[in-house]
Parts: structure tokens; C-alpha cells; sequence
């Protein structure tokens, strides 16, 4: 019994002899190594429809890098990765409104069919239009009619829930938090 409570006693003695900078350090690193707004996510995934037939995947490519927080993927999923540490593995169900968004009945345009390239006068054919800022903006041919065709402006994958296989690769702190250097305390002259 003698020799428990010293070895207790000494163990006791370690750990309370360590500082609180070592301690505090400690938890730091450990807090860093999660998923938290600001840090830098580097990830594995596969995306597949509700199905399960594959959209795309990164695997055995570069992974996709992020920082947490700054809305650089949809929203669903960042909110699950949220909190996950380096090597974890998940499943993440995102539903439209957490993704690419419902479809919109007001994302369907009729435009005059001569305005439409030959080749793309068949359903299900992808376009590209001008945006407001002159970006490229995918469109599909959703309807033919007599003299009109109606394009879908919706994103390609509105209105559908994905399911993402991820595996978090590394966890880095945000680059403004790891140039700021820790204010060290103030030192007073000591007299002669």
C-alpha cells in the first residue's frame, strides 16, 4: 500500500512541477489540430450523388485545400468537418439548401432559338453564358419549343443531396496566427 501511494505521490510531484506555459502549450498544439475557423484543412474526399453514383473524387490526387470559416465550400460540409482532427474519417449527407441550393423557378430562362448554337439545340445540353462580371456561367437546354428554348441557370448540382466520404490529411493554424508572436511580459529594472 506504501508503495502505491508513492508512486502516486512522486507522479503527482511530476506533473505538478510542470509549468503552465508547458501545460498551456500542450493545449494549444492539441487545439490547433482541429478543424476550426481559420485553420488550414487539407482533405481527401469523394463526392457521390444521394444514389451513390460518384460525382468526383480527389483520391489519389492532390487534396483539396481550404481555410475553415471563410466559406470556400458549401456550407453543409464545413459545418460537419468542423471539429475533426487529422487522420478522422466521415460521411457527410449535405441537403440542397446546405449545398448548391434548391432549384429556382426563376433560375429558367426563355431565349429565341436562334440565339442558340445548332449544336446545342438538344435537352440536357450544356451551354456557357456571360455573367454580370463576364465570368463563364454554365447553363443547360431544359426545354425545345417551336421557336424559343428554355435554359436552366440553376448550378448543375441544385437541388440535390450529396453524400461526401472525407478524411482529414492536415491541420494547419491560419496564417495570421502563426505570424503574430507572443507579447512577452514587460521586465522592470532591478535595482543596482
Amino acid at each position: 500500500m506504501r508503495m502505491k501511494f508513492l508512486a502516486l505521490a512522486a507522479t503527482l510531484a511530476v506533473l505538478g512541477g510542470a509549468s503552465p506555459a508547458i501545460l498551456q502549450s500542450a493545449e494549444k498544439t492539441k487545439q490547433e489540430k482541429v478543424v476550426k475557423d481559420g485553420s488550414v484543412v487539407s482533405l481527401q474526399y469523394s463526392l457521390a450523388e444521394e444514389d451513390g453514383k460518384l460525382i468526383e473524387t480527389n483520391k489519389g490526387k492532390d487534396p483539396l485545400k481550404y481555410t475553415q470559416g471563410s466559406k470556400q465550400i458549401i456550407p453543409g460540409l464545413e459545418k460537419e468537418l468542423a471539429g475533426m482532427k487529422v487522420g478522422a474519417e466521415k460521411r457527410v449527407k449535405v441537403k440542397p439548401e446546405d449545398a448548391y441550393g434548391v432549384i429556382s423557378a426563376k433560375a429558367f430562362q426563355e431565349v429565341p432559338k436562334e440565339q442558340i448554337p445548332a449544336n446545342g439545340l438538344k435537352v440536357g445540353a450544356t451551354l456557357s453564358a456571360k455573367g454580370p462580371q463576364g465570368q463563364e456561367i454554365p447553363v443547360r437546354v431544359h426545354e425545345i419549343k417551336e421557336k424559343t428554348v428554355v435554359l436552366d441557370l440553376n448550378h448543375p448540382m441544385a437541388g440535390k443531396t450529396l453524400l461526401f466520404d472525407v478524411k482529414i490529411l492536415d491541420i494547419q493554424p491560419s496564417p495570421a496566427s502563426s505570424s503574430a508572436q507572443p507579447a512577452k511580459p514587460a521586465q522592470t529594472p532591478q535595482p543596482k
